[in-house]
């Protein structure tokens, strides 16, 4: 106790000092690369946007995490983030800015984190260094600019691991269960994914703490009860409340919350069966080369000019989405083929992978010579935490069946701990002349440079041969300077040293910067200069910001001819629907259009949007624009339709109704008026009945509908019922005109009305 209570002493002592002034750079450096021109951004992820839009209309929505203002269904996720996004944007007012915010300022606190967190133990420099990596690692600011979730999760978690080292350090039981409710609060931000850390909160409290088994068993448990409890508090307030007194839970099966987080965000990750109906998604590769095919046509039919249409075939033939093993090297959703080495491969490497053989060089450095039965040192202690979130989640990521680019940033804060620890621990080890372990050192810079060429070679059309000759040329001479220095004492190795350090972070910090070079994407983030696609091709030939991102689903209303895609990419009724997005899902792995809404033959994304193709308003048409509309569908609605709805609305609840997010969304937005998704995010949720829809139309609930393609599964009924039971209204009513300048696929929805008595 007496060496715990001096730990708390220093500790106390050392918040007396003044702050690190290299801290200033540091937060300079995160506050750029996470906030620099998210004002650009309007609406963001449109289907987490829209819900935000919802939440702030009343106490239910906000409770439920409703995606319209009716409370009809909710988003995919469980509430948490969406909560604080809502009291964001009560406080600042409703923009794309404020509700990316939360994740802005998260992602700036997690580089502040990692910096307190390995300072202690590993010294001032080691903290500098990781919060640098942390800042710099891009996936971390390229998800951090969006409103998704991951960047207020790993954020949440290293608030945990800050609770868990305080506890060890002052063996206070309290902090434990503090960090274990903290875990459970980060549950109910993305569900099973908070869970990936509990290996390493488990085996560090193990060997930390010096206490009886009798009390680190007792006191694990309790805690973890503790954090069960937590998890699943929300879950259980919901599925227990009466279905009619609640919205349906989006993208579940059962309206069920808990099947959602165990099942949807849960075990079908690892499987990849993310098909509601329960089918794999996997399909045979000859379909998906169709498919593929089929999206290289359409999206070099639907560019500007012929610059950008020769991108768009590039990008495409790239861009092949292929369920993992079925041909395509890049895999699906550009997230490589499942393997021991998958996060080296294209798509994954270049978002977290920059510095991972500098890392497991630093990883043995830091364990050499440590005897499984201990004693073992605090820094030890501290390399096991690290090593226990980095090996179980790289495994995950290695063998996972289905996930997207951007859930690696929660590799970020081992990556940066150990690139942190470890170069201050390979600096001495090589300046002690260490006998092996000094050639640590030289040989993490030389396989690190190596990699990094190799992650850049496919992008030489696009970044040119210097930086990545620069790169190979300058680590190779650095390692070589540094073996041949090694048993010299002079200060030119220090020198050498920081040089090295200095180049294998330049590359990653250009990657990290090319969100706002090159634009991003709200709805599928990733880093690189191909950031603003999302998906890992060709970088982005855009030169104004209506180029950039999945711009482009065209909203209700709007027409033009081409939509002979329709029916390649849209699945027969009843079928399954696999290979989801994050807040929905793709038919079997493919890029699929989503059932009513007016975009044929695209890919849907989260949100419901669409690649490659801009359209512009479909009343008035605009050659450039200084919001950057990556919410995945267009942010301007059809005036015309609205219009019309609007005039002809005779007290019914909700001002339209269609199949699924995509064209419910940007009205929402705009409007802040109920329209209902009938099946949920992707069209498939087994929502609505026939019967159910009746009724709602006899009490007055809904008479509009605006339909497009075939129905999804689980919808084919209602849609039919629809369509032989209601009054067709003539286009002239309700769609522009002004379609002429439009680019990419048409819109071919149809307005019906019903009214029962």
């Amino acid at each position: 106790m007496k060496h715990m209570n001096s730990e708390v002493k220093e500790e106390r002592t050392s918040n007396k000092k003044r702050i690190d002034l290299f801290l200033v750079p540091l937060v300079l450096i995160a506050a750029f690369l996470n906030l620099f021109k998210i004002w650009t951004d309007e609406y963001a992820n449109a289907y987490y946007t829209a819900a935000v839009k919802s939440m702030l209309q009343s106490f239910h929505n906000f409770f439920y995490a409703s995606f319209d203002p009716g409370g009809y269904v909710t988003i995919d996720k469980p509430p948490v983030v969406f909560w604080i996004q809502t009291i964001s944007a009560k406080i600042f007012g409703f923009h794309g800015w404020s509700v990316i915010l939360p994740q802005a300022l998260a992602g700036m606190g997690s580089v502040l984190l990692l910096y307190v967190l390995v300072k202690r133990t590993f010294g001032v420099w080691a903290g500098r260094f990781a919060a640098l990596a942390m800042a710099l690692t891009p996936i971390v600011p390229a998800v951090s600019r969006t409103n998704n979730i991951d960047s207020m999760l790993v954020f949440t978690l290293l608030v945990a691991t800050w609770m868990l080292f305080r506890a060890v350090r002052t063996a206070k039981f309290g902090w434990v269960l503090a960090a274990f409710a903290m875990i459970g609060v980060a549950f109910n931000m993305k569900m099973l994914q908070a869970y990936m850390v509990l290996p390493a909160f488990y085996v560090f409290y193990v060997v930390a703490t010096k206490i009886t088994w009798k009390k680190k068993i007792s006191f694990l448990t309790t805690a973890t009860v503790l954090m069960l409890a937590v998890s699943v508090s929300w879950a259980v307030v919901v599925d227990s409340t009466s279905a009619d007194k609640r919205p349906y839970m989006g993208s579940s099966q059962t309206n069920s919350v808990l099947e959602l987080a165990f099942g949807y965000n849960g075990i079908n990750r690892l499987t990849g069966n993310t098909s509601v109906t329960g089918s794999s998604h996997k399909q045979p590769a000859q379909t998906q080369q169709q498919t593929a095919s089929s999206e290289t046509k359409q999206n070099s039919n639907s560019s500007a000019d012929s610059s950008q249409s020769s991108n768009q075939r590039k990008s495409s033939s790239s861009q092949k989405m292929q369920a993992p093993g079925g041909g395509n090297q890049n895999g699906m959703f550009n997230t490589g083929n499942p393997g021991p080495f998958r996060l080296f491969q294209k798509g994954l490497s270049d978002q977290i992978s920059w510095l991972l053989p500098f890392v497991i060089f630093s990883i043995v450095g830091l364990f050499a010579g440590v005897k499984f039965k201990g004693p073992y040192t605090t820094k030890q202690k501290e390399s096991l935490f690290w090593l226990a979130w980095l090996l179980p989640v790289a495994v995950f990521f290695s063998i996972a069946g289905f996930f997207h680019q951007y859930y690696l940033i929660m590799l970020a804060p081992p990556i940066a701990a150990f690139a942190g620890a470890g170069a201050v621990a390979l600096w001495s080890m090589y300046k002690q002349h260490n006998g092996w372990k000094s050639w640590l050192l030289p040989g993490g810079i030389l396989t690190t440079a190596a990699l990094q060429v190799y992650i850049m070679s496919p992008y030489v059309s696009s970044i040119g041969v210097a930086p990545i000759a620069g790169v190979g040329a300058l680590g190779v001479i650095l390692a070589l300077v540094l073996a041949v220095h090694k048993q010299r004492e002079n200060s030119l190795t220090n020198y050498l040293g920081a040089a090295a350090m200095v180049v294998l972070l330049a590359m990653p910090a250009y990657w990290a910067m090319t969100p706002i070079i090159y634009g991003g994407n709200s709805m599928l983030p990733s880093a690189g200069p191909d950031s603003s696609s999302g998906m890992g091709g060709p970088p982005s030939t855009a030169t104004n910001s209506k180029q950039s991102g999945f711009n482009g689903m065209q909203p209700p209303g709007s027409s033009s001819g081409n939509s002979s895609l329709n029916n390649q990419m849209q699945p027969p009724s009843g079928s399954s629907n696999g290979g989801q997005m994050p807040g929905g899902s793709s038919n079997n792995g493919q890029m699929q259009p989503p059932s009513g809404s007016s975009n044929s033959g695209e890919m849907q994304m989260p949100g419901g949007s669409s690649n490659n193709s801009q359209m512009p308003n479909s009343s008035s048409s605009k050659s450039s624009s200084s919001k950057r509309k990556s919410g995945g569908m267009n942010a301007e609605v059809n005036k015309k339709l609205l219009n019309y709805l609007t005039k002809n609305n005779t007290g019914e609840k909700y001002l339209f109704a269609t199949t699924d997010s995509t064209s419910a969304a940007p009205y929402i937005i705009k409007t802040g008026e109920p329209v209902m998704a009938m099946g949920g995010f992707s069209g498939s949720d087994p929502i609505l009945t026939v019967s159910k829809l009746k009724a709602m139309i006899k009490k007055g609930e809904v008479k509009y509908f605006y339909l497009s393609g075939m129905g999804k599964g689980g919808q084919s009924d209602v849609i039919t019922w629809i369509k032989e039971n209601s009054k067709e209204i003539p286009s002239s009513k309700w769609q522009s005109t002004s379609s002429s300048s439009q680019q990419g696929p048409s819109g071919n929805g149809t307005l019906y009305e019903i009214t029962l008595k």
